[in-house]
């Protein structure tokens, strides 16, 4: 590959002129020809068994041009954008052939790049510290979980059910008098005033006793995922079977005993104060990193092409189905079951792609302009680390992330580093 020329032609765009010598479009061409010499047919020899030099008489000399070109097209153009010192951006990638032949190639890319950025004063960005205080309300805000937590259900005899209690109910929704689908359910377990079920539904359960039928009206939200219930009025057949409430036990030292390692409530409150210092005090360096990257994309000048957010979006929703896969989960029954369509989902991303985007790009200069650099030494570690974490070996993370990718991202976190321990808490 022989990069001609590199020539900017609009904001982000490239047009880069390649040369590919005659020795290495000959051996793709024979690669293409390989590949696809047992699907062609020609009079006189068995399919598949045709030499190429019958092919390209039969067809013309270039039969396997436009393919071969397509094999060789990305690693050329990868190779001259490193050579022209410009950072590829996955997006469209318009190509003109000028000359191709078994004397080589030369071919127009034009090639979408990353934006030229421009950031200062990200020294001293203020920023609004959390109270790193842990009071006597927070201990026992914890222990109110851990009695919840450790309660038992009884059942309620003597009232009629309030918010906060579970009911135990049978509905049935009904539109324009007839059943729609996803509207009954027996036995469930509601808890009243949770805010699990559409606006008005547990209002109206509270004040009823166990062994009462009885119907409520409510209205489904506009933006609801059903498209068939947007805005519309309905009502539930309700049977309430049993109402339960939470009773929490005593919290003393044997219930302390039974459910840590410490003997007294005195050392077990003391215990929870020091997680709760240490937990407030990773709360507080997250908001304190929120805070910064917020100011870093308000100092942010680029122009930023579109590709890079959708790519970004592309990223986060791969992110989410493999979590979602790990759950046994396929994304497409995910989206069947919520109601969501693609464009929905990529409008859910958006906007978090362009944060991560803007704050990821101001690092990077701030990386260039203070001199962060990522030794071979440094990601060599990298790797190691991530082959612990993982449990595989080293060369199969090697052969998943480029030493590239990993020096980058080690010089992007080194500088939010390096812009967080300048940064200047407001009194």
């Amino acid at each position: 590959m022989k990069l001609i020329s590199s020539n900017k032609v609009e904001t982000n765009r490239y047009e880069l002129t390649i040369e590919i010598d005659g020795e290495a479009f000959m051996k793709a061409v024979n690669a293409v020809y390989k590949k696809q010499v047992k699907n062609i047919s020609i009079p006189g020899f068995r399919k598949g068994k045709a030499p190429r030099s019958i092919i390209e008489r039969e067809y013309g000399e270039g039969v396997f041009y436009d393919d071969a070109l397509k094999e060789i097209y990305p690693a050329a153009i990868s190779d001259a954008a490193k050579e022209a010192e410009l950072e590829l951006v996955r997006d469209k990638v318009d190509v003109d052939v000028e000359k191709a032949g078994k004397d080589g190639v030369v071919f127009k890319a034009v090639v979408t790049v990353e934006p030229e950025v421009e950031i200062d004063n990200y020294k001293g960005i203020t920023y609004k510290p959390m109270s790193l205080e842990i009071t006597d309300e927070d201990v026992d805000a914890d222990i109110k979980k851990v009695l919840e937590r450790n309660s038992r259900l009884v059942t309620v005899e003597d009232r009629a059910a309030e918010n906060g209690d579970i009911a135990v109910i049978d509905f049935k929704g009904i539109l324009d008098g007839e059943a729609f689908e996803g509207g009954t359910s027996e036995n469930y377990n509601l808890t009243l005033g949770s805010g699990s079920f559409i606006p008005g539904f547990e209002d109206q359960i509270v004040g009823h006793n166990a062994g009462e039928e009885f119907t409520i009206d409510v209205t489904f939200p506009e933006d609801y995922q059903a498209e068939e219930l947007k805005g519309k009025s309905v009502q539930f057949e309700i049977k309430l079977h049993e109402i339960k409430k939470r009773e929490l036990p005593e919290f003393d030292d044997e219930f302390v005993k039974d459910i840590s390692e410490f003997d007294t409530v005195d050392t077990y409150k003391a215990d929870i104060k020091e997680n709760l210092e240490k937990s407030r005090k990773e709360e507080a360096e997250a908001d304190k990193e929120r805070q910064v990257a917020d100011k870093l994309k308000e100092l942010l000048q680029a122009e930023i092409p579109e590709a890079m957010y959708e790519n970004q979006v592309d990223n986060l929703i791969d992110e989410f189905a493999m979590n979602l896969r790990a759950q046994g989960i396929d994304l497409g029954t995910y989206m069947q079951y919520t109601g969501l369509t693609e464009d929905k989902l990529r409008e859910t991303y958006y906007d978090r792609a362009v944060s991560q985007i803007k704050v990821r790009l101001a690092l990077k200069k701030i990386a260039e302009l203070e001199g962060i650099k990522a030794s071979d030494e440094d990601v060599e570690n990298k790797y190691n680390e991530l082959a612990e974490n993982y449990k595989v070996e080293v060369e199969r993370v090697k052969s998943a992330f480029s030493a590239k990718d990993i020096a980058g991202d080690l010089e992007v976190e080194r500088a939010l580093n390096f812009v967080k321990d300048a940064a200047v808490a407001e009194e």
